[in-house]
């Protein structure tokens, strides 16, 4: 796999149209092309060398291309966008919709990653090594398509509505999320090892969300059906014990809330309602 660098020369201080920095724009293309790439800063198109020193091989396919970024790139939006194969690595920070529509390959983010990350998904792998923002794997507003495939990896913690109108893949949350995690979810995991602001899973129809951390509560449109002694989240089994939950019955669904119980003894009055 070659690796084409870039460094950003000057700090990115508004909006930046990123969506041409993917394996797949650059396969095929010289150093001297890449720099020529159009990118829109606010509302004035720039060149990408510009902005950033590009230096190091390209590849002729995009499964060979490496792509390292270095620099805060938080005003940065649409790395990635639609990627099929290679990877890039982001050594800072990261903007809105990372990975947006991402079919293949691998997102590294070593910082933080704004909203919308891995909105649309389709396949592949993002990992991000602190925290993420809203809509982690969602899908636009006004849209039902959520991500549909691939793997997102948070090792700190997440904001609002993780997995909106999710459909399948896996999303792991190192820490806690906020409110609405699996908000319409039909299908697909959420793994979250720490807490959650609560209302989860509301008016999802499929896919099981799993809470090793603690809850305020559980909607009361879900159904306790017992309790389980271990979950599998893909390979991996999790030891329990957990509650297992079934809803969102406004919604005529059949979804899965999978709950601590050592972390949440304030659910034990729900014991009394399991068949």
């Amino acid at each position: 796999m070659v690796s084409i660098s870039l460094k950003l020369k000057t700090k990115v201080e508004r909006p930046l149209d990123a969506s041409v920095i993917s394996p797949d724009v650059f396969a095929g293309k010289s150093l001297k092309d890449i720099e020529s790439l159009e990118m829109w800063r606010g509302n004035k198109k720039i060149n990408l060398g510009e902005i950033f020193d590009v230096s190091g091989e390209s590849g002729q396919k995009p499964e060979e291309i490496s792509i390292i970024i270095d620099g805060d790139l938080s005003k940065a939006r649409r790395i990635g966008k639609q990627m099929t194969s290679g990877k890039i690595i982001v050594n800072g920070n990261s903007g809105f919709y990372i990975g947006d529509g991402m079919k293949g390959g691998e997102i590294h983010v070593h910082g933080n990653a704004d909203s919308w990350l891995g909105v649309e998904m389709k396949g592949g792998i993002i990992e991000v090594e602190s925290d993420a923002g809203d809509f982690v794997g969602s899908s636009y507003r006004g849209s039902r398509n959520g991500m549909s495939g691939g793997t997102i990896t948070i090792k700190g913690n997440a904001g609002s509505e993780v997995g909106c109108w999710m459909k399948d893949g896996l999303i792991r949350i190192g820490g806690d999320v906020g409110l609405y995690a699996g908000i319409h979810m039909q299908g697909g995991t959420i793994f979250i090892s720490g807490s959650s602001s609560g209302r989860l899973g509301a008016e999802m129809v499929g896919g099981k969300v799993i809470l090793m951390g603690k809850v305020p509560d559980i909607l009361p449109s879900f159904i306790i059906d017992e309790i389980r002694p271990n979950i599998k989240v893909g390979a991996d089994k999790i030891a329990g014990p957990f509650y297992s939950f079934t809803g969102d019955v406004t919604e005529g669904g059949n979804g899965k809330l999978f709950i601590s119980v050592p972390n949440n003894e304030h659910l034990k009055k729900k014991e009394a309602y399991i068949l």
